[in-house]
């Protein structure tokens, strides 16, 4: 159904799990994946002059880590956008890439944080004009402690 899936991510563990599930969907079609990291910047610079996230270095090492455990072949892409301008850049990169799908996390706010947060997500699909899967982030019952690897029944 989806040949052309494009996936966001922030290097987040929502990220993660989306990145997971858009792995899954390309896996399943035998395709490639495009993964989509904005790198956000503030025109008029944020705390001591900084234009973009002073983190920004760990969290490209974060995508690259998870990209490379999607299971498919990816193609990265890391555009800049103005604050508040990242889901209009993800719409408008699907768009040129021609993605059927876009693949995103949620981090499970309430709509009243989500709103105040200012969702991507939610502004995504207002702004795509393909379909938006919106991944949420795993139950407290589903989870499963980082220090104990998950084991399939079987």
């Amino acid at each position: 159904m989806f040949k052309k899936i494009l996936c966001t991510t922030d290097g987040s563990a929502a990220a993660g799990r989306a990145l997971r599930v858009a792995g899954s969907l390309a896996a399943d079609a035998g395709t490639t994946m495009d993964v989509v990291h904005v790198i956000e910047y503030y025109p008029a610079g944020r705390v001591a002059g900084l234009a973009t996230r002073a983190d920004e270095p760990e969290i490209r090492v974060r995508i690259e880590e998870q990209v490379a455990g999607a299971g498919v072949p990816c193609v990265t892409h890391m555009p800049h956008a103005a604050a508040g301008g990242i889901a209009r850049c993800v719409a408008d990169l699907a768009d040129e890439l021609g993605s059927d799908v876009i693949v995103v996390g949620t981090r499970g706010h309430s709509a009243i944080a989500g709103a105040m947060l200012g969702s991507v997500t939610q502004r995504l699909l207002h702004e795509a004009s393909c379909p938006v899967l919106a991944v949420p982030p795993l139950r407290d019952s589903e989870a499963v402690p980082e220090s104990r690897p998950a084991v399939a029944a079987g």
